[in-house]
C-alpha cells in the first residue's frame, strides 16, 4: 500500500527553529506550496509527488444539484408502484428511519409513485425519466448509480458531509484535497473553479463558502468562485488610472516587503499569499479570454439550450465549466439551487429539469465531440434522494428528505458508459443490491484522478486527515 503524504504538523515543530528550516531549505513546504500553484512538475502530484497509479481523468466537473433531486422521478423507475397510490408506506420500508420535522406531525405517509414516464434510451437501454429528454440522447454516455446513501437528513450537514465528508463545518472540500494532491496544470488559473445558478422554482437552500473552502489546508486551495454578474471575480479590471505596468510595479514591490516578512516570521502563509497575488495578476488576462463566448458558434450553442447566453444560469456556466476544463483547469464545481421540492411538485419539478437537462447534456456531447470526455469526470447529484410517500398534500405534494437511498449520474473519465448500478427496493426507500456510501464515491473520483484515498492525508492538531475519513470503498465495478 502506498504510504501516506502529508505537510508536517507545524504546532509541533514550535519547538525547531522554523525559520531556519523554511529559510534553508531549498524543497521547503513554503516553497512546496508556492511551487503547487504556480503548476510546478506538470503531470504530477506537485507538492506531494507523483500521483499513486496512473490516472485516467485528468480534470472533474461536478454538478452539484443543491436540495435533493427526487430519484423516483428522474432515475430510478418503480412501475409496479402504481397500484399502491394513495396507501399507507408500509411500516415493513420504512422501518426504524427518522423523519424530519416537516412530516413527523403528518397523520399519514401515503405512497406518490412518479407522474413521469420512464422510457429506455439508446442500444444500453438506461431508462430514463421523461423529465430529462436531452439527457436520453446522451444515455449510452452515463452510468446510473442508484444505491449512493448518506447519513444527513437535513440539508446543511448533508450537503457539507456530500463535500468534505464530515456533517460538521471546517473540513477541505473535495476539490481542495484535489488541488492539494495534484496542484495545477495551467498556472494562468486556479486548480479549483467554483459556480453557482439558482433553478426558477423550488425553495433554494443557501450556499456557504466554506462549501468550496481549504479548511486546514494552506489557503491556495481553496475553491475560487467566479461571479454571476460583471467581472467574474471582484478587482479583474484596474482601477481608472491603473495601467498594467503600475499594477505589476506594486506586485513587486509588495512581493518584495512579503518576503521580508517571511524571513523574519517563517509563516508559509506568506510565501501562499505572494502566490494569490501573483495568480490574480495573471488571471487579469487569463480570465477575460476565457469567459469570452463571443467567438463560439452557433451550432456549440445550441448544445447548451436557450439560456446559454444568460449569465450566471445552469446552461451558461456548463459552458464555461467546458471551457475551463479546454484550459486544464483540473476541478470545476457547479452548484445549482432549487431541487428543495416539498410542496408543488408537479410544478417544480419540470421547471428545474428544464433548466439543468439540456446544459448537461449539451455539456458532455460538447467534451465528447472534442475529445475530451475520456479524460474528464463528470459528476451530477445532490445531497440526498426525495421520499416516495407524498409530502404537504394541501399544497398539491411534494417529497420530504431520504437519505438511505437516492441516485448519481457519472460519465466519462474512465466509468462504464451506458450502465446502472445498484438496485433499490420496491418503493425506492432501501436499498437492497450493491450501497455506495458518500464515502465511496469520493474514494472513486479520487482514484480515477490517480490518488488512493487512504494516502492523501493531512495532519492537523495531531491527527491525519483524510477526505474519506476512516472509510470509503473504490466502487470498481462502475469503472472501466
Amino acid at each position: 500500500m502506498p504510504q501516506p503524504i502529508h505537510l508536517a504538523d507545524w504546532q509541533q515543530q514550535d519547538a525547531l527553529n522554523r525559520r531556519k528550516f523554511l529559510q534553508t531549505s531549498a524543497n521547503g513546504l513554503g516553497a512546496m506550496a508556492l511551487g503547487c500553484l504556480l503548476g510546478q512538475g506538470h503531470g504530477k502530484a506537485s507538492a506531494l509527488g507523483q500521483t499513486h497509479f496512473v490516472p485516467v481523468a485528468k480534470r472533474v466537473i461536478y454538478l452539484f444539484q443543491s436540495g435533493g433531486p427526487a430519484q423516483m422521478d428522474l432515475f430510478d423507475p418503480k412501475p409496479q408502484l402504481e397500484k399502491h397510490r394513495g396507501q399507507e408506506l408500509p411500516d415493513s420500508i420504512r422501518g426504524k428511519q427518522r423523519l424530519t420535522g416537516m412530516t413527523s406531525n403528518q397523520n399519514t405517509l401515503p405512497v406518490a409513485p412518479t407522474k413521469y414516464r420512464f422510457t429506455a434510451h439508446g442500444q444500453s437501454g438506461l431508462e430514463l425519466s421523461e423529465m430529462l429528454p436531452n439527457l436520453g440522447r446522451v444515455a449510452d454516455e452515463l452510468c446510473v448509480v442508484r444505491s449512493i446513501h448518506s447519513e444527513a437528513i437535513n440539508h446543511d450537514p448533508a450537503i457539507t458531509f456530500l463535500q468534505t465528508g464530515f456533517q460538521l463545518s471546517g473540513r477541505p472540500s473535495i476539490g481542495s484535497w484535489v488541488s492539494y494532491g495534484l496542484g495545477a496544470i495551467n498556472r494562468d488559473l486556479p486548480t479549483y473553479i467554483v459556480m453557482t445558478s439558482r433553478g426558477g422554482s423550488g425553495d433554494a437552500q443557501p450556499l456557504y463558502s466554506r462549501l468550496w473552502s481549504s479548511g486546514f489546508l494552506p489557503t491556495q486551495h481553496s475553491g475560487v468562485k467566479f461571479r454571476n454578474s460583471g467581472d467574474p471575480v471582484y478587482y479583474l479590471s484596474n482601477p481608472a488610472g491603473i495601467d498594467r505596468k503600475t499594477r505589476r510595479d506594486m506586485l513587486n514591490d509588495l512581493g518584495k516587503l512579503n518576503r521580508k516578512r517571511f524571513d523574519t516570521l517563517g509563516d508559509p502563509e506568506i510565501k501562499s499569499r505572494i502566490a494569490q497575488y501573483e495568480m490574480a495578476f495573471r488571471m487579469q488576462s487569463s480570465v477575460p479570454e476565457l469567459t469570452d463566448v463571443s467567438g463560439e458558434p452557433e451550432h456549440v450553442l445550441n448544445l447548451y439550450g436557450p439560456d446559454v447566453k444568460k449569465p450566471g444560469s445552469f446552461a451558461a456556466n456548463c459552458l464555461l465549466a467546458r471551457r475551463l476544463v479546454e484550459r486544464d483547469v483540473r476541478f470545476v464545481q457547479l452548484f445549482h439551487m432549487g431541487w428543495d421540492h416539498h410542496s408543488n411538485l408537479s410544478r417544480d419539478l419540470p421547471r428545474q429539469c428544464r433548466d439543468t437537462d439540456h446544459p448537461t447534456a449539451g455539456l458532455i456531447s460538447d467534451l465528447k465531440q472534442r475529445g475530451l470526455l475520456d479524460d474528464t469526470l463528470i459528476v451530477w447529484g445532490g445531497e440526498f434522494g426525495r421520499t416516495i410517500y407524498a409530502q404537504s398534500p394541501e399544497k398539491n405534494g411534494g417529497r420530504d428528505h431520504h437519505p438511505r437511498c437516492f441516485s448519481y449520474m457519472l460519465a466519462g473519465g474512465g466509468v462504464k458508459a451506458g450502465s446502472v448500478y445498484g438496485e433499490t427496493d420496491d418503493y425506492s426507500y432501501n436499498i437492497v443490491r450493491d450501497p455506495v456510501h458518500v464515502h465511496d464515491l469520493n474514494a472513486t473520483i479520487l482514484n480515477q484522478l490517480g490518488m488512493d484515498h487512504e494516502s492523501l492525508v493531512f495532519k492537523f492538531q495531531g491527527r491525519q486527515y483524510r477526505l474519506t475519513d476512516v472509510h470509503g470503498q473504490i466502487i470498481d465495478d462502475i469503472l472501466t
